[in-house]
């Protein structure tokens, strides 16, 4: 696949562009350090695809998919390199470092909106679907006065990434609940230190994914609001995107790539016990954490309905300046 791409913004306005976290590797975000894992060792016809992604348990299925040989069978050598978080998977895509690259949806819709023509190759995790699903949560201390989502306005939220999926979904929330989500004050904290954050009472309510969730619960916090449920029950969460200078140049090498994954993502919604098994093999989550986890539900295809709704709401909320043209960003 060509990796010959024009950076068409600065750097600096294109780390803006960051997905769903940025902390350690065991969780929201990884630091990663570039790490990198090779597929098949590049023998025979393989192509090679050179994939960024964060270390968390939403990418599960592309290291499973490496591991039951997938990508080698459609003709891949598949080489994984861990990013620091979605703030380094835009630009590596943008910059050529990355063919393909995991991101939340909200983050390729500001990148569109920025002006970078970047486009998912296929849906990678998405909301658990069922009531109080336990995959993404806004949570409170057991003896905080707030009671509802609408209880958030006036208060000071943690999410890991301003301007993304986390206070999108949540100003969604509050705004249903009768709320004025524009009263909520948003503030930056990783996922792995906002358990903290909110039992030291540096904030009043933390949004926190898995695992980091269900240790928050452990410890005595409160779901306010399943913030990613509450928005829509399929709520398509993160995918794997591309350039449309691939897309076009590539198209081969894309549906390769489209293939693999597709295989993937369907073993391990049917498989979610080596899901938390290959998890240990790229994280520092132990055993009984992983065992005890919610996951999220892997499927290939988006849910168009949820992700316009989303697009709606980012406008709404001021992350995007107008709704993203789904055509342009979903396959």
């Amino acid at each position: 696949m060509k990796r010959k791409l024009s950076v068409l913004l600065a750097t600096a306005s294109v780390l803006a562009v960051s997905a769903c976290g940025g902390g350690s590797p065991s969780g929201g975000n990884g630091d990663g350090g570039g790490e990198t894992s090779g597929g098949s060792g590049g023998g025979g016809d393989l192509t090679p695809i050179t994939v960024g992604v964060i270390p968390i348990v939403d990418t599960a299925p592309i290291w499973l998919g490496e591991e039951k040989g997938f990508f080698e069978e459609e003709g891949l050598d598949l080489e994984l390199q861990t990013t620091s978080g979605g703030a380094a998977a835009v630009p590596g895509v943008v910059s050529g470092d990355f063919d393909c690259a995991f991101g939340n949806v909200v983050s390729i819709m500001v990148a569109a909106d920025q002006g970078l023509n970047l486009k998912f190759v296929t849906n990678g995790a998405s909301s658990a679907g069922m009531e109080n699903d336990g995959f993404s949560a806004v949570v409170v201390n057991e003896d905080s006065p707030i009671k509802s989502p609408a209880d958030l306005a006036g208060k000071k939220v943690s999410v890991n990434n301003l301007s993304n999926i986390g206070d999108t979904t949540i100003s969604h929330v509050v705004e249903e609940d009768g709320g004025d989500p524009s009263k909520i004050n948003f503030v930056e904290v990783g996922f792995p230190d906002a358990p903290a954050a909110l039992a030291n009472g540096q904030v009043d309510a933390a949004w926190i994914l898995e695992p980091f969730l269900s240790s928050a619960l452990k410890d005595g916090a409160r779901v306010i609001s399943y913030n990613f449920y509450e928005t829509h029950p399929n709520l398509d969460i993160a995918g794997y995107f591309t350039s449309n200078e691939n897309m076009e140049s590539d198209p081969e090498t894309v549906e390769k790539f489209r293939a693999a994954m597709t295989r993937s993502l369907e073993y391990a919604q049917e498989n979610p016990q080596e899901v938390r098994d290959i998890v240990g093999t790229y994280t520092e989550i132990d055993e009984q954490l992983r065992s005890e986890m919610v996951l999220p539900e892997y499927r290939a295809e988006f849910n168009r309905e949820a992700t316009e709704l989303l697009g709606n709401a980012a406008a709404k909320y001021g992350t995007v300046s107008e709704p993203p043209n789904l055509d342009e960003i979903l396959p």
